[in-house]
């Protein structure tokens, strides 16, 4: 029988480390949330614990208000107790999972874990939120208890909402890690489970932003806008209204930036590395913090006159637009209420529309194709992966 997971560390309350204490929290699990210590304390407010878990604190008093909503009930906040990393890390002992969700810094993540190894119970398991690192590089130097504990659970944001978990394991997590936090995730979580291989980015992100690039590089070469292409790319495409360009707000470009040139240079056998090179105006773009929603401005910005769209020369808002032509033919294909045939109608429509989606779509079908066996060895979970995530 595998055995429950009932208490859970997290370290690191930034957005995904507080997402995931709520949603741990929301499957009735005890929570421990911690942080590094304020470096603005004043001598007095040194030895005063309040002060010293206060990043932890405020990060957790964000999440309860958040919105939409990551704890089921207000309630449920209650499960989580905030401390740091300094003070609290040998609370850690009694924990069955510790959830490590730092800075994205190989070094830092090492030196977390050679503190933690200290700490922890023989049989707790590690599990890294990490986007892109390498299991094989964050568990360096690290001893055969530790390893065949050790793990990637990539969670997406928000943690609530978003289905997908990526489960990754080491080359040497044991088979009881891997069922129990399967269970955990599937079981308790609700989350639909995709078990990727330890390569870069693992599977939703590596194809989810071959696919995006490879929509920004055709917009481009098409001569084509934003509006142009989330018309073709969301209901028409199978995707949600969001589509392209509205999905990138929401992820945040700076994220999304990040993750296409982790991509770009850790890839460098990649047959499309040169997919992943992020064009000049998304670098201009993160340069001028237009990274979406986080920022009240990416792609498109809501103003008091309505949407307005980042013209993609000048980096200046103009009035939402668009061709005419595309909106009307997207918008007939958009309800036919079968997906196959929709796609089918997709693509071989007439002019712009269709050959803009049979050449993302070929280009991206068939980089996730010769995917297989490289990132995965289940064709299924590319699928599953581009559905939930």
């Amino acid at each position: 029988m595998t055995k429950p997971i009932r208490r859970v560390g997290v370290v690191g309350s930034g957005v995904m480390g507080s997402g995931i204490a709520a949603h741990m929290a929301n499957a009735g699990l005890d929570v421990l949330l911690l942080d590094i210590v304020p470096r603005d304390l004043t001598e007095e407010q040194k030895t005063n614990k309040k002060a010293r878990d206060r990043i932890a604190a405020d990060n957790l008093a964000a999440t309860k208000k958040a919105r939409p909503a990551l704890f089921f009930h207000p309630s449920h906040a209650g499960r989580v107790t905030v401390g740091n990393i300094d003070d609290d890390l040998a609370k850690l002992e009694g924990c069955d999972l510790v959830v490590e969700a730092i800075i994205e810094n190989l070094k830092i993540k090492q030196a977390f874990f050679d503190k933690l190894d200290q700490v922890i119970d023989d049989d707790t398991i590690v599990a890294s939120n990490t986007s892109g690192l390498r299991i094989v590089d964050m568990i360096e130097g690290r001893d055969e208890r530790f390893r065949k504990n050790f793990l990637v659970m990539h969670f997406f944001n928000p943690v609530r909402y978003m289905k997908l978990l990526e489960l990754v394991p080491g080359p040497e997590t044991s088979d009881e890690v891997m069922a129990r936090v399967a269970k955990l995730g599937r079981d308790m979580l609700g989350k639909g489970i995709v078990v990727g291989k330890d390569t870069p980015n693992f599977v939703g992100n590596r194809i989810g932003v071959h696919s995006m690039m490879t929509t920004i590089h055709q917009m481009v070469a098409d001569g084509l806008t934003p509006e142009d292409v989330d018309a073709i790319t969301g209901p028409p495409m199978g995707h949600p209204k969001s589509a392209s360009f509205r999905t990138a707000d929401l992820v945040g470009l700076d994220t999304f930036a990040h993750v296409a040139k982790n991509c770009y240079d850790a890839l460098p056998d990649d047959e499309e590395r040169d997919v992943f090179k992020v064009p000049s105006f998304v670098d201009g773009m993160v340069e001028k913090k237009l990274l979406g929603n986080k920022t009240r401005g990416g792609f498109y910005k809501k103003s008091k006159t309505g949407i307005e769209t980042l013209d993609l020369a000048t980096l200046e808002y103009r009035p939402k637009g668009g061709d005419e032509a595309i909106y009307k033919a997207c918008k007939k294909i958009g309800k036919i209420s079968d997906p196959a045939e929709r796609l089918r109608k997709l693509v071989a429509a007439d002019g712009k529309v269709g050959e803009f989606a049979w050449k993302v779509l070929s280009k991206s079908l068939a980089y996730a194709a010769r995917r297989i066996g490289e990132i995965t060895d289940d064709v299924d979970a590319v699928d599953d992966a581009m559905k939930w995530g």
